[in-house]
């Protein structure tokens, strides 16, 4: 009787046992993938990422934050000169439909900012502003106002050198620009610069601008509906993305210009709603952010502590410099290569000016968050004592505990926005890694078709898995493109220099005209 009880006890655990060693073994083989990756990439990571020496600045940021002050003196401070025109041209009023290009500036636009607005805006700036004090709020719009004229710039050129096809359809970005703009000045190596670029978007689309989109999307659906398997919320994530994706850029334009608008109507709503009822602090707010960016109000290094956590953190955002914005931007509708310049220099106002600065003023506002390093996170209540941790020093639980604490409510509100940030990111950046692989192993239905079922079966892993090295180093990647491409911008800036001073010369002149619609 006793062994056979044990039987029927063994019999019954006998599924838990297989399900628990299968795990056990799934969890070792993802590890031994983890730790060889890890091992097989770790040194690029470090690099790019790696800090100026006896510092904690990362280089990749000095190199970002000093070519937008470059290009903003070279351009004459063009984001602040040129700034009613963009506006004048998202609203169509130089648009002529009759022109080259696949969608319109405010699709190119909405295209560009659903790559850039997304998981920095919402939970990078509640680490900058709680270890760089809310001083860290003023560089990081000094940094976002900056990387405007980079934004010009890239734009620029990539809509002078893309390639226009018989179908309508159009490429563009650095991998061109850098081919034919240092042909044209007759300087050698814009062949190699090209390919090097191409290789690193490819690899930060699968990586940065796809499976981490898909892990912090389950992350947020999970933390709404409990706990279920990734595979369901990749399958389902995967289906999505093709079906719009699958239809070019003109379906992607189509849903950007919807999502992005409203995504950003959710997330800045929401913070509007918080600052109006808190109006009466709004002016402290701003006084504390100037204080801070000069004396220190954080737990790190004083005035440096701020400046380095608000560049790294307009850098890491707004992408200006990265090159991949130009990719979206170069299938616009236009005869006047310029006239994107002027309408890109917006997205990098958008991304850091507005909606983090919106987020750094309900965080330092509701006075509810603290972070530590060393600790973690805490919420404090009105006396200032730490009343519980709410995680670590990463991810969206950080705005959500500030938000939360005005309302209740918006941690499922806040799940709705990642959804929709990480969708649009996949999309943006899906088109952004085609067109490097197009200009890799050509055109073609049947080469783009590949890509685009390889991407969403990144998606399907990026959702089922934890991969920290693989996104580590796809985020270096991204970055590594930002090398390539601010490298190759020094040498042809002159080049957009003559487009500026033509373009706005018939301006002057009324040789350019307003289209009538």
């Amino acid at each position: 009787m006793t062994r056979f009880a044990s039987r029927l006890a063994l019999a019954a655990m006998a599924p838990t046992l297989m399900a628990s060693a299968a795990a056990a073994q799934e969890a070792s083989i993802d590890q031994k993938i983890n730790d060889a990756f890890a091992g097989a990439t770790g040194w690029f990571v470090n690099f790019i990422f790696s800090p100026f020496p006896g510092t904690s600045f990362p280089w990749i940021v000095a190199w970002l934050v000093v070519a937008a002050t470059v290009f903003t003196i070279y351009f004459g401070f063009i984001q602040f000169r040129g700034f009613g025109h963009s506006i004048a041209l998202v609203k169509g009023d130089y648009s002529d439909p009759d022109d080259a290009g696949e969608v319109s500036h405010f699709q190119a636009l909405a295209t560009a900012l659903s790559g850039t607005v997304g998981l920095g805006n919402i939970a990078g700036v509640a680490v900058a502003v709680g270890i760089g004090g809310p001083g860290a709020t003023f560089w990081m719009i000094l940094a976002g106002l900056m990387g405007m004229a980079s934004k010009f710039t890239e734009c620029t050129l990539g809509v002078k050198y893309r390639n226009e096809y018989p179908d309508g359809t159009v490429s563009g970005g650095p991998m061109y620009y850098l081919t034919k703009g240092f042909a044209e000045r007759g300087l050698p190596g814009g062949k190699i610069l090209a390919v090097m670029f191409s290789v690193f978007c490819i690899l930060g689309a699968f990586g940065g601008g796809n499976m981490f989109q898909a892990n912090q999307a389950h992350q947020a659906l999970t933390g709404v509906l409990g706990e279920f398997p990734g595979y369901i919320t990749g399958v389902i994530f995967a289906i999505v993305v093709f079906v719009v994706i699958v239809g070019g850029l003109k379906s992607i334009a189509s849903v950007t210009e919807k999502v992005v608008p409203f995504m950003a109507a959710i997330y800045v709503g929401s913070a509007l709603i918080i600052l109006i009822m808190n109006a009466n602090m709004i002016g402290w707010a701003f006084g504390q952010i100037f204080a801070g960016a000069f004396t220190g109000l954080g737990v790190a290094g004083g005035m440096v502590g701020a400046l380095i956590q608000g560049f790294k953190r307009a850098a890491f955002s707004n992408e200006a410099g990265v090159g991949s914005a130009a990719i979206a931007h170069s299938a616009v509708r236009t005869k006047e290569p310029v006239t994107e310049g002027f309408v890109s220099l917006l997205e990098p106002f958008i991304d850091t000016v507005v909606i983090c600065t919106m987020t750094a003023l309900v965080i330092i506002i509701t006075q509810q968050l603290v972070i530590d390093e060393a600790t973690g996170i805490y919420l404090l209540n009105e006396a200032g004592t730490a009343i519980r941790t709410v995680g670590d020093t990463s991810g969206v639980g950080l705005t959500a505990a500030a938000f939360g604490s005005a309302f209740s409510w918006f941690p499922t509100i806040l799940a709705i926005a990642v959804i929709l940030f990480a969708f649009s990111t996949m999309i943006s950046w899906s088109y952004y890694g085609l067109k490097a692989w197009t200009y890799l192993f050509g055109e073609g239905k049947a080469k783009e078709i590949t890509f685009k079922v390889i991407f969403c079966i990144f998606v399907i892993i990026g959702a089922s898995a934890s991969l920290g090295p693989v996104i580590d180093f796809s985020d270096a990647a991204i970055f590594a493109m930002a090398v390539v491409n601010v490298f190759g911008l020094y040498f042809l800036m002159p080049i957009v220099k003559r487009e500026v001073d033509s373009y706005l010369s018939r301006l002057k002149t009324g040789e350019i005209k307003k289209f009538t619609h």
